[in-house]
């Protein structure tokens, strides 16, 4: 396993992305939102009582902090794996590296929610440290649109913008992908590929 969980194929998503505390911390987190969940409830739904949650987590803080650390750790595993997979050709680069967002925020739609959404509750170092990796995973794509831009392959003005654009858009998916619609993660993926290359204006 490459980090927390993940497959050496970045693409399969049959590994469940959390342990199951931090599987029923996440199902009450957004069900709940994280100010609205009490650790009773949490304990209730992963089957334990109060004191043997806290035995393994001391606090709701922790695990919180447990699921937003996973997902990018998770993510930035994925993403590095599409780039080695992807070589030196910066066109395949870009398209895996959207791909790969793609699919981790549309078949971890919860786990991605949460990570994004309740960064606000996330205290001192935690928050710091979520930051700190978001800006990483953040960094391989600006390398990438950068370099296609240096080299003449993707002919936007804006290549910083253009790379926060297409992160926006990939991550976006997550606020509103559910399985059982009209395009399976694969397909959207291969969709969101072209709407991306149109972002930063590939040749």
């Amino acid at each position: 396993m490459t980090a927390a969980g993940t497959p050496p194929n970045w693409r399969d998503f049959s590994v469940p992305a959390l342990p199951p505390l931090l599987g029923a911390a996440l199902d009450c987190f957004v069900e709940h939102g994280y100010h609205g969940t009490a650790i009773r409830t949490v304990a209730t739904h992963a089957g334990l009582s109060v004191p043997g949650l806290y035995h393994h987590y001391p606090s709701k803080q922790a695990l919180l902090v447990g699921i937003a650390e996973s997902a990018m750790a998770d993510l930035y595993a994925r993403s590095s794996a599409a780039l080695r997979e992807a070589g030196e050709d910066v066109e395949a680069r870009f398209a895996l590296l959207v791909e790969c967002l793609v699919l981790v925020h549309a078949y971890r739609w919860e786990h991605a929610f949460i990570a994004a959404s309740e960064i606000r509750s996330l205290e001192g170092p935690a928050r710091a440290g979520h930051i700190a990796a978001r800006d990483r995973q953040q960094k391989l794509l600006d390398d990438v649109v950068a370099e296609g831009s240096r080299l003449g392959r993707f002919t936007t003005r804006y290549p910083k913008d253009a790379s926060r654009a297409v992160t926006t858009m990939c991550t976006g998916v997550a606020q509103w992908y559910r399985a059982g619609g009209p395009l399976s993660p694969e397909e959207l993926a291969a969709r969101y590929v072209q709407i991306c290359r149109g972002t930063v204006q590939a040749r």
